[in-house]
């Protein structure tokens, strides 16, 4: 995965490289994204919703025949006003999937770069461990008792009755 940038203070110097989230996303992130975001964004404000309100009542007003019968174009039971909404639903929803397809490629990125992290401070760890003269199949094994202790704390705390 490329996206890895030497980082300044001492931690980016040769042979170190680390990736960050934001090099990787930008590179996976078109127009179009941009656009869904943008849209999907707008779309889940009360700005939006005022904006529909304001429309919608506008548009019944004017239908209704309150500036006179000239004034209706599209006579009760609205079916342009219908028709349109219906269509802006349906490109709403579509940009909504476009924006959670990136959310899911987002968190795979994330988890990607954690799961390399964790790899790098194992290894690490292991490393100094070794130099220092502790012993890293007694240190594993004490890890595991604990991550079994946590299990069982865990799933009597999910099964506890109420």
């Amino acid at each position: 995965m490329s996206g890895a940038v030497n980082r300044p203070g001492g931690f980016g110097g040769p042979g170190l490289r680390l990736l960050h989230e934001q090099d990787v996303l930008a590179r996976i992130r078109g127009t179009e994204d941009k656009i869904a975001d943008a849209i999907t964004a707008f779309a889940g404000t009360m700005r939006f919703v005022y904006l529909h309100a304001l429309w919608f009542t506008v548009w019944i007003v004017f239908n209704e025949g309150a500036f006179g019968q000239e004034a209706v174009w599209d006579p009760f039971p609205f079916g342009l006003l219908t028709m349109i909404v219906s269509l802006e639903a349906i490109f709403l929803s579509t940009f909504v999937m476009v924006s959670q397809n990136r959310q899911a490629a987002r968190e795979n990125v994330r988890a990607d770069l954690d799961f390399e992290t964790n790899v790098r401070s194992e290894v690490w760890s292991i490393h100094m461990g070794r130099a220092l003269g502790v012993d890293p199949e007694e240190v594993e094994r004490r890890v595991q008792e604990l991550l079994a202790e946590n299990r069982a704390r865990m799933s009597g705390a999910a099964q506890a009755p109420e």
